[in-house]
């Protein structure tokens, strides 16, 4: 895999990284929640016009925060779709909650919006929509079911930062959001993540639980004389040498955006004509959505057409992977209740889908390559 000409993913510099982070080291402060922290919090708040923006260690520890939030205990559910990452609902387990598999929807592989109101019991706590390659779930439906049943709607928006549901930013619609930084996202710092609490309500105790379960924060705003343990929490601060990169990255965006948004175009343009003629889908995007042109997938007829393709872009030097494993079918997953044939797509979407190459330094002439490899391929 290490020696393919064209990666799959390559983390890109915006410019100023190197600059931020001797910045970071010469004035002292290199622990978490730090002046770097701070300004990429409140860039964020102003880009995504949101509530509270709080940085985190990773996607995954937003997602704990979520769950320890939600007070969450043995005997709860969670709705999660089975297309998704392990952290969409491992991290809710972790605190005692059961995961309860949805299935995802043909066209935008999202959380079936028309599936959730069944699966909603009195136990149900939290429905977690996934955007999926940054192309937002249906959410006013969601938002509508979370309302009518009194359970909070949580947003996993790893992969969905700058997308957009109807002119709103993703992430800000539920009462919390979770965002990831890791290194295969579009703005990166290595690892990080930010849980973003929409609900105003649920800002102080946020506060608490990142900071180790202390009322540091109230501390530091002169409100209290000490600081002590005053409720459930973790370490979840993410290091200011991580906020001085990832800075940066956000003060890179527009460039980057750009460029990833031409990147797609280009995919969906050359490959268009190939895939109708070959029984392949492309991604789709409703009208009222707007993606963060995340990634680009192809959906191939069966399982060998796509081993058949990954091997092709791989003797040509370029390196093309699947995605999830539906969890539902997962080890833990069964523990949970899990069993084959519960989400059809998901099963038929985790055999079938193969992700090409996508990240802003790409160059056209290799795009071109990978798209001529496949124009070249017959299922």
């Amino acid at each position: 895999m290490t020696s393919c000409r064209i990666p799959f993913n390559r983390a890109d510099l915006c410019g100023d990284e190197m600059r931020y982070l001797s910045e970071a080291v010469r004035g002292g402060f290199i622990s978490g929640n730090g002046p770097f922290c701070r300004r990429c919090e409140d860039l964020l708040q102003e880009i995504l016009g949101s509530g509270r923006v709080l940085l985190t260690t990773s996607c995954t520890s937003a997602l704990e925060m979520a769950a320890l939030l939600l007070d969450l205990k043995p005997g709860d559910e969670v709705i999660v779709p089975s297309f998704t990452f392990v952290s969409t609902a491992g991290s809710f387990a972790l605190h005692g909650a059961r995961p309860v598999f949805a299935d995802v929807r043909e066209d935008t592989l999202n959380l079936d919006e028309c599936l959730v109101e069944s699966l909603i019991t009195n136990r149900t706590r939290a429905i977690v929509p996934v955007h999926y390659g940054g192309v937002g779930s249906e959410m006013d439906q969601l938002a509508r079911i979370a309302g009518r049943h009194g359970v909070k709607l949580v947003e996993d928006a790893a992969q969905s930062l700058f997308g957009e549901f109807r002119g709103r930013k993703l992430g800000t619609i539920g009462s919390l959001g979770a965002l990831s930084f890791h290194e295969t996202k579009n703005i990166t710092c290595g690892e990080g993540g930010a849980l973003i609490v929409n609900d105003p309500g649920l800002v102080e105790r946020a506060l608490v639980i990142r900071d180790k379960g202390t009322d540091r924060s109230r501390f530091l705003r002169g409100q209290v004389d000490r600081y002590t343990w005053v409720d459930a929490g973790a370490s979840f601060v993410l290091s200011d040498l991580l906020a001085a990169f990832l800075l940066a990255q956000l003060e890179g965006r527009e460039a980057v955006q750009r460029r990833r948004k031409a990147i797609w175009d280009r995919y969906m343009e050359g490959l268009s004509g190939w895939a109708s003629g070959q029984g392949v889908s492309l991604p789709f995007v409703p009208a009222h959505c707007t993606p963060s042109w995340h990634l680009f997938h192809l959906l191939m007829p069966d399982e060998a057409s796509r081993a058949g393709l990954i091997e092709r872009l791989g003797s040509s030097g370029i390196l093309s992977v699947f995605h999830y494993q539906p969890l539902h079918l997962s080890a833990m997953g069964v523990k949970h209740g899990g069993r084959p044939g519960q989400c059809p797509v998901s099963e038929r979407a985790a055999d079938r889908l193969l992700r090409l190459p996508f990240f802003a330094s790409l160059l056209p002439g290799s795009q071109d390559e990978i798209i001529s490899v496949i124009q070249g391929f017959r299922v």
